[in-house]
């Protein structure tokens, strides 16, 4: 089986018949006669036929020149369209967008989502709310924003930040139960725990050694919130992102506990499809939601 006709091929082939001229298809093209003619004589070796008469003065189409030359028009064009209709859908965002968020974000999050859907009034823009992890590749949703390390095959992410999860109490609790030494000792505490995955009940945690080991909960929620409530309450331990509970660390209304023995890093990604051609309205919510992120990061640092 011969191998397939390259576009470069036959973009050298119409042009010199229109322009009846190696050279100055050579020139219109903007590549060396040399480079011309070898594109030419590769595309007769791959049909096996000769497709243009050349002599010193003129040029001119074999019969099966002009059969190939109608189709490789037709073939040009249509590469020409799909081209183009890309670079029309880029300049004008259009259509639907689905995206999945977790419950409880940022005000400025949502703000980001808002200027976003300003930005593009011709598209249709679809947020669902879920603790529940979005089938991404079955085709309901085009982006999801996840926390998570875990990505499952034929989906890219895109991490937006990086929080590490620490384990946390109240100064009462801990004078009430005792602060843990070891992971061990939790066998005697109260763990607040929430789902893994947004559905499954978590029944391990994560060492910072690596692995993890199983803890027994007194409280579940797959709200993040709702589990930083009821350690401020005294309810128990909870493992809860830094980001959420720095500020209540700073006035001492948690104190960390096992530092350096239970934790592990969070990543916040949007995660899509694998996809070799991505939609111009999803390239454009990634980025948005890119920049918000990196302003987040500026703002936090300060």
């Amino acid at each position: 089986m011969s191998e397939p006709v390259e576009t470069s091929e036959m973009v050298a082939f119409t042009k010199t018949v229109e322009v009846k001229s190696l050279s100055r298809a050579a020139a219109e093209l903007r590549v060396p006669r040399a480079t011309l003619s070898r594109r030419l004589a590769r595309l007769e070796e791959r049909l096996g036929m000769r497709l243009l008469r050349r002599t010193t003065r003129s040029l001119a189409l074999t019969d099966a020149g002009e059969l190939f030359y109608r189709h490789a028009c037709i073939a040009l064009e249509a590469v020409r369209q799909a081209e183009q209709s890309v670079r029309m859908t880029n300049d004008v965002v259009r259509g639907d967008l689905r995206v999945s968020v977790p419950p409880m974000m940022s005000a400025s999050f949502n703000a980001a989502v808002c200027d976003f859907a300003a930005c593009y009034p011709e598209l249709r823009v679809h947020v669902h709310t879920s603790n529940q992890r979005a089938d991404l590749l079955n085709g309901n949703y085009d982006v999801a924003l996840r926390a998570s390390s875990q990505i499952e095959p034929g989906l890219v992410a895109r991490t937006l930040l990086r929080d590490p999860m620490i384990s946390v109490a109240s100064p009462d609790y801990l004078r009430a139960r005792g602060t843990p030494q070891t992971h061990l000792d939790l066998k005697n505490h109260r763990c607040l725990l929430g789902f893994a995955r947004g559905e499954l009940a978590e029944t391990h945690w994560p060492l910072t050694s690596g692995g993890k080991f199983k803890v027994e909960g007194a409280f579940y929620a797959n709200d993040i919130e709702l589990l930083c409530d009821a350690a401020l309450r005294g309810l128990g331990i909870a493992l809860l992102p830094h980001g959420l509970v720095s500020r209540h660390l700073k006035s001492s209304a948690l104190v960390q506990v096992l530092d350096g023995a239970i934790g592990s890093g969070m990543q916040i990604a949007l995660v899509y499809p694998e996809r070799t051609y991505m939609k111009p309205q999803v390239r454009a919510f990634i980025d948005a939601i890119a920049a918000w992120a990196r302003g987040k990061v500026d703002v936090d640092a300060e």
